[in-house]
């Protein structure tokens, strides 16, 4: 990749593919759709799609334009809309391209059998509001709604619902004993487990997995981490020094000079900073790699560079390679490390990358 400024971030497609066959392990019994939402969480949509094409059960996103672009690009599995649609314009592209769409509540369903031609096969999940109290239906809409789909033969359906806290203490239980009294006799498919029910919460898999987060090799726990669990990094964010400066006692770093110096040091300075998407907010002392060794960083990340401890690593000089998060040559720093230091999550991290950050896609 021909650039100038160091900075870039490698894609790892065989790790995509190794953390899907993850989750399908631990959720045999079940179809996975790869969730790729968010620009496959910062990864780039089309780079996921390929990595798992032929792999994947299904792909679930958001935009409807953007599942078209997948049908005419040739996609023939199943696509699910996960907030479902938007206009009428949505819902006679889900007929026309055999879209499975998720319907929340009365009125996006009314839009939908109105614009639908009446002979279109598609999909229908039907959401049901278990406790997360963002989207789904109550009992009494989701009465009407499986009777006003019954009317067309055309149509499959899916009750699914959306863990709030698969991934805490409270786990599933609650929301799957109201799942069930909503659903009653219901005994079709049904679709639960996000990234944490489905690696901790076998109860919450159904017929249709959801895998999101682990999927690019980062943690949905705060208690177990992506190794642990088996993940590999899907993102490497890596730079090198530019600069290089010997402080001593007093010396302050950064804006706001909020690192003083204790001791003589030797820091770097790394071509990184907030418009590339590495978090403002993180501390001194959050990880980072250089030339082989893990260090941390120290005073403010600003616009364009943060600086980093080098004092014990006297084969750092300028142009040193630099490992934001993920594994590269520099070494390998998690980005749930980075983000649990920046009090934020690797969704967060991920999906900031700036779009004046290349992205280089790893040889298979």
């Amino acid at each position: 990749m021909n650039v100038s400024r160091p900075i870039r971030a490698r894609i790892a497609p065989a790790a995509l593919r190794h953390n899907y066959r993850v989750a399908k392990r631990a959720a045999p019994h079940a179809s996975a759709w790869a969730v790729i939402k968010a620009n496959a969480y910062g990864h780039g949509q089309w780079r996921a799609v390929e990595a798992l094409r032929g792999e994947a059960d299904g792909f679930a996103l958001l935009e409807p334009e953007q599942a078209v672009a997948l049908r005419e690009a040739g996609v023939g599995g199943p696509i699910l809309l996960l907030e479902g649609i938007f206009s009428a314009r949505d819902a006679r592209a889900v007929g026309e391209f055999g879209l499975t769409t998720v319907i929340h509540c009365r009125e996006q369903l009314d839009l939908f059998l109105r614009a639908l031609p009446a002979a279109a096969r598609c999909g229908v999940y039907l959401k049901l509001n278990t406790g997360m109290n963002r989207l789904g239906m109550g009992s009494a809409d989701l009465a009407a709604a499986l009777a006003a789909l019954a009317g067309r033969p055309g149509i499959e359906v899916t009750l699914m619902t959306h863990f709030a806290e698969a991934d805490g203490p409270r786990g599933i239980d609650g929301q799957l004993a109201r799942f069930a009294e909503m659903a009653g006799d219901w005994s079709g498919p049904v679709s639960f487990g996000n990234s944490a029910a489905i690696l901790r919460h076998p109860a919450g898999h159904g017929d249709w997995v959801r895998p999101g987060i682990m999927l690019y090799g980062a943690s949905p726990f705060a208690d177990e981490s992506a190794t642990a669990l088996g993940l590999r990094p899907t993102m490497t964010l890596e730079s090198a020094l530019i600069g290089v400066q010997e402080l001593q006692p007093g010396d302050r770093v950064g804006y706001g000079g909020t690192f003083t110096a204790e001791k003589p040091m030797r820091i770097g300075i790394v071509a990184c900073g907030y418009a590339d998407g590495y978090p403002r907010h993180a501390p001194t002392g959050t990880p980072v790699a250089v030339a082989g060794r893990r260090t941390h960083t120290l005073g403010r990340v600003s616009m364009d560079m943060l600086a980093c401890d080098i004092s014990d690593i006297p084969a750092a000089g300028i142009g040193a390679p630099v490992t934001l998060w993920g594994d590269g040559p520099a070494g390998s720093v998690a980005a749930d490390e980075v983000a649990a230091a920046a009090g934020t999550i690797a969704y967060e991290l991920f999906c900031a990358l700036a779009p004046r950050v290349p992205v280089a896609v790893d040889a298979e």
